[in-house]
């Protein structure tokens, strides 16, 4: 680990919090699974802290990945598709997609209700040479769960009764509801994971090397790279310097109480699908209590002109790409804190893993904040089942009055609206650079062309009112930057985006029936109203763009 560009100041405050992470003896503390280190309550930390076990522990079920695995190659099945969210869905996509092109099988990740993306995974997915992994920590993830009774009806009726089951797995904790379903079913098997892990420290756990196994990966290799962080991040007392975890946690919370809470990651390309597992282990674990460290992932690098002075800089590189170099060394000769990991190949994730899991944990308890728990995702969980609950009773969606209304577009917002084209202009034209960012939510098919126009929006944005920028697709970031949009200090304004789908599809009642009274479609707008509800009531910013329009007509009329 690296770091450029510590001022004196931020410089002595680490180090006197490297002075009490020795003398109040935290890091030995959060090895003995001390719940005191972050809290007085032990609710949501002593069930919590498995993670720290990850590498032992997983090791156990080795020989029963493997044999799965290899049962299943021996089959023909040619796909994987991960049905999950957030946790259970982040680490499996950086498998696949930085370990699975050269693999024997395909692992593919559904995490969005948009309908067409559904059906895209069911109409290029081949039943018959196609494994459905349902995974979900609590056994009763509503998205998740939806994908499973959709696809298990939809297999039933491909390939009839006596074949369907085979076609389907379960990663869950002991006791979940899911558990419960898939013997039900008889889902083929069944992985059990230790349950004191929370799903976004998961990944060293069955959650994530389960379906790493599928792609190639030589976990045994990755294991050891991890291990080597394990041990290093016992380190304290005289030895701390070589503990980068603890090092690092120390770190971010000083960096955070100085203004510098906008923490923008740039990745070398193999690896870019990292910093979305970053995203959600950070915002999390961090956004609560008024505070916050907001993770910027995927935000194009521009000159050091264009940031404020809320930035601190994270590049994570593979020793042999130097491509984004020049352009960091830029930021760093403008002055602008830089901290550089170099990692010799990819399976040095297995270290990134632990250490960011680690990192987090310290930081929590340097700003007093409880890691361990999500306490405002509940909120825009439950205003959205309300919303569901009266579709299911009255046939229609409650939704607010939008302030504007044309044949292309709805708008709702706090402001009056007279010209949709200045309507973002006028939301953000209080925005303030150093202090503000623009968090983008898009409810829609997060197709690669609507990444493309929605990263060009938020690239306008970001030079025009030198702000960082956010972008994340609906329903996933609600299980990633949700908590953090609602529990930080405030200063986010968000910009949802939302579409009305042409194909919509059914989401059944159960698995075997194919019985319905909610779609795919219905599901993603109560969840966007029911977050924007959620924000509203936490005081923060939002204006919401239906379209009944394309996303390109609607970002090129656009005035921001």
């Amino acid at each position: 680990m690296k770091v450029r560009n510590i001022s004196d100041q931020i410089e002595s405050q680490f180090y006197n919090v490297l002075q009490k992470l020795n003398d109040e003896k935290i890091i030995e503390r959060i090895w003995k699974k001390d719940y005191t280190v972050w809290n007085n309550d032990p609710t949501e930390i002593s069930n919590r802290l498995g993670w720290l076990d990850c590498t032992s522990n997983t090791r156990k079920s080795f020989d029963e990945i493997y044999s799965f695995v290899n049962e299943i190659q021996s089959e023909g099945i040619k796909n994987v598709l991960l049905l999950g969210m957030g946790g259970s869905s982040l680490a499996p996509e950086v498998f696949s997609l930085v370990f699975g092109h050269k693999s024997k099988i395909k692992l593919s990740v559904l995490d969005s209700t948009h309908p067409e993306a559904v059906l895209e995974k069911s109409n290029r997915l081949n039943p018959e040479n196609t494994l459905y992994i349902v995974s979900t920590k609590s056994g009763g993830t509503v998205e998740t769960i939806s994908f499973m009774k959709y696809f298990y009806n939809y297999v039933l009726n491909k390939s009839g009764k006596e074949k369907v089951a085979q076609h389907f797995a379960a990663i869950t904790d002991p006791g979940s509801g899911l558990e419960q379903m898939a013997k039900d079913l008889n889902f083929r098997k069944i992985f059990l994971n230790d349950p004191n892990i929370g799903g976004r420290f998961s990944a060293l756990s069955l959650f994530g090397i389960v379906p790493a196994a599928f792609v190639d990966v030589d976990i045994e290799k990755l294991f050891i790279r991890a291990d080597n962080e394990v041990l290093l991040s016992k380190k304290s007392g005289y030895e701390i310097e070589r503990n980068n975890a603890a090092l690092f946690g120390a770190l971010l919370g000083v960096l955070a109480e100085n203004g510098k809470d906008k923490l923008t990651l740039f990745t070398s390309e193999n690896i870019s699908s990292f910093g979305g597992w970053i995203e959600q282990l950070v915002a999390e674990s961090t956004g609560k209590l008024g505070k916050g460290i907001l993770p910027v992932d995927i935000e194009e690098i521009q000159s050091p002109e264009f940031y404020g002075n809320d930035r601190a800089f994270v590049y994570i590189k593979l020793k042999s790409d130097n491509k984004y170099q020049d352009k960091v060394q830029m930021l760093i000769d403008a002055g602008f804190v830089v901290v550089e990991f170099e990692l010799e190949d990819i399976y040095d994730l297995g270290k990134q893993f632990f250490l960011w899991e680690f990192a987090t944990a310290v930081c929590g308890w340097h700003l007093s904040i409880q890691p361990f728990d999500q306490p405002n995702v509940e909120q825009a969980k439950v205003i959205a089942r309300k919303i569901l609950k009266d579709y299911q009773e009255i046939g229609k969606l409650k939704l607010p009055e939008p302030t504007f209304i044309s044949s292309d577009i709805k708008i709702y917002s706090e402001q009056k609206i007279e010209n949709m084209n200045l309507a973002l202009r006028d939301f953000l034209n209080n925005c303030v650079s150093g202090k503000n960012y623009v968090a983008i939510q898009a409810y829609l098919n997060p197709t690669e062309e609507n990444f493309k126009h929605l990263q060009k929006l938020r690239t306008e944005i970001m030079k025009k009112y030198k702000v960082a920028t956010t972008l994340g697709f609906g329903p996933r970031f609600l299980h990633s930057t949700g908590q953090l949009h609602k529990g930080d200090s405030g200063n986010g304004m968000f910009v949802q985006i939302i579409d009305n789908p042409v194909n919509d599809i059914a989401i059944p009642d159960d698995a075997i029936t194919g019985n319905s009274s909610i779609t795919f479609g219905v599901l993603m707008k109560a969840q966007a109203f029911g977050d924007r509800q959620a924000l509203k009531d936490n005081s923060r910013r939002v204006i919401t763009f239906e379209l009944n329009s394309s996303l390109a007509a609607f970002t090129e009329e656009l005035d921001i």
